[in-house]
């Protein structure tokens, strides 16, 4: 017997490598189709026990505005090579420095906007203070301006106790028995249903989860540090969530001088929850900012 099919790509999408000078990277690429004004390039980076296709419906929408979309697993995420059990590889610094490559990688002409979601809000702003040359833009996504939570905190730590001691599957059983995934940290939803979900878990590096659960755990303050950047930034949510409080989220927009956007009827993921809605307030924030 065979596994499930992979989640079908979006209309239009490549499902590739990313080839860069750090190793090569799972993507789903969508270019902007014929015939629209081609307006600029973005890379989109998921969360924490997330992956690439947590994008799948924005990109169509996107690219009907001209927007190339670039959503990558990032290093140990789901199809994404990276060490099993060496957590070093998945400092925050060496996840920012893959950033850096993969926006080199795309060759785009110009600066590319850079979009996190949750754990990829976190490594998309450690890729900005490394080096703010590549980009156009910065957009978090339901990213909060340090640690996690501490029900969530709570959540991680139950995580990486069952990671030190049970392999992957087991840990994906042990889950499964406890709850919705998502209300007892494992993974986050998205989208292709259970079997999807599993296979994308079992993807993940071990060594990848317990070190960016641990960085979102101990994740210091730096938007001081941010808003020093001549970037434009967005910062983008629902209108709850458990990880970062909306509050949280609305002063550390006030801090960086940020674009703001709540939508309406999204939680933790507006890009699943609402996402052609998400789509259009970025899309809008990308068009006032454009990459020269």
């Amino acid at each position: 017997m065979t596994g499930p099919a992979p989640l079908a790509p979006p209309p239009g999408a490549r499902a590739c490598r990313l080839r860069t000078d750090r190793g090569d990277f799972a993507v789903v690429d969508v270019p902007a189709p014929p015939g629209v004004e081609q307006r600029g390039v973005a890379l989109l980076l998921p969360g924490f026990t997330g992956s690439k296709e947590d994008f799948h419906l924005m990109h169509e929408p996107l690219a009907a505005r001209g927007y190339r979309t670039v959503a990558v697993d990032g290093r140990g995420q789901f199809e994404s090579k990276g060490p099993l059990d060496d957590e070093t590889a998945y400092a925050q610094r060496e996840l920012a420095r893959d950033v850096l490559a993969q926006a080199a990688a795309l060759d785009a002409g110009a600066p590319v906007h850079l979009l996190g979601h949750s754990l990829g809000g976190q490594i998309a702003r450690a890729a900005v203070l490394l080096d703010p040359s590549p980009f156009a833009s910065l957009t978090l996504v339901c990213s909060g301006p340090a640690e996690i939570s501490a029900a969530q905190r709570d959540r991680v730590k139950l995580l990486r106790d069952a990671l030190a001691v049970m392999p992957m599957d087991r840990v994906w059983e042990a889950i499964l028995a406890m709850g919705d995934p998502e209300d007892v940290g494992g993974p986050a939803r998205g989208l292709g249903g259970p079997e999807h979900l599993r296979r994308r878990w079992l993807g993940h590096s071990p060594a990848q989860l317990a070190a960016t659960g641990q960085q979102l755990c101990t994740e210091p303050d730096r938007v001081d540090e941010l808003a020093a950047v001549p970037l434009p930034f967005h910062v983008l949510s629902g209108v709850r969530d458990g990880t970062w409080p909306v509050p949280l989220l609305d002063e550390m927009a006030s801090r960086l001088g940020a674009h703001r956007t709540v939508v309406t009827g999204a939680e933790h993921s507006p890009n699943l929850d609402r996402p052609l809605v998400t789509a259009r307030a970025v899309a809008d924030f990308w068009d006032r900012h454009r990459a020269r």
